[in-house]
């Protein structure tokens, strides 16, 4: 990790990351994160981070995603969903109802990996009314209500069932119902 802040080149400092997703620890944190808001290395930062089990990850993607916008941004909120952050459900719901689309279905799909009761609660509270955004919001709904069924929360899950089983979309429709049979024991 003392690579990184120095004038190494970009390809040894991605061959570092590459390294540190295999061998890093809480240690290396500080001086991955701080390449978080670099449109050079961010990738290979986050890359790095998120198969890091140290909560100090979580924390420094939550404190990068208010840091960056854009494309950073998207890839910090992918990276918080594909670690499953329970933590980051909060920041996420605010970018979910934000003016940026791109960074609101990320928003949304990152509440959808996460999977939580919480992460369904916050998506259940989008305002957006832009179709992209509603159905990214549908689509990780369906994967909370997927996960909190198979974790036996069969009310939370029938209930997010209930409000897609008549959606105008066929597919949605069929997700919803056949969620609701199996949340009903059928």
């Amino acid at each position: 990790a003392g690579v990184l802040p120095t004038g190494a080149s970009r390809a040894a400092k991605d061959y570092v990351c590459r390294q540190l997703r295999i061998i890093g620890t809480a240690t290396s944190v500080p001086a991955i994160a701080q390449w978080l808001s670099d449109k050079e290395l961010a990738h290979m930062a986050r890359y790095a981070l998120e198969s890091n089990p140290a909560p100090e990850v979580g924390a420094a993607l939550r404190e990068a995603l208010s840091k960056v916008d854009g494309e950073l941004q998207i890839g910090i909120i992918s990276s918080l969903g594909d670690r499953r952050d329970n933590a980051s459900v909060e920041p996420l719901a605010e970018l979910l109802n934000g003016s940026d689309v791109s960074v609101a279905r990320a928003a949304a799909t990152a509440l959808g990996d996460i999977r939580t009761s919480e992460a369904s609660q916050a998506l259940a509270k989008c305002t957006s009314a832009d179709p992209a955004v509603v159905s990214a919001v549908t689509d990780a709904s369906l994967c909370c209500a997927e996960s909190l069924l198979a974790a036996g929360n069969k009310a939370a899950a029938l209930s997010i069932y209930k409000k897609y089983a008549s959606a105008e979309q066929k597919h949605v429709q069929l997700a919803a119902k056949r969620g609701m049979l199996a949340a009903l024991g059928n």
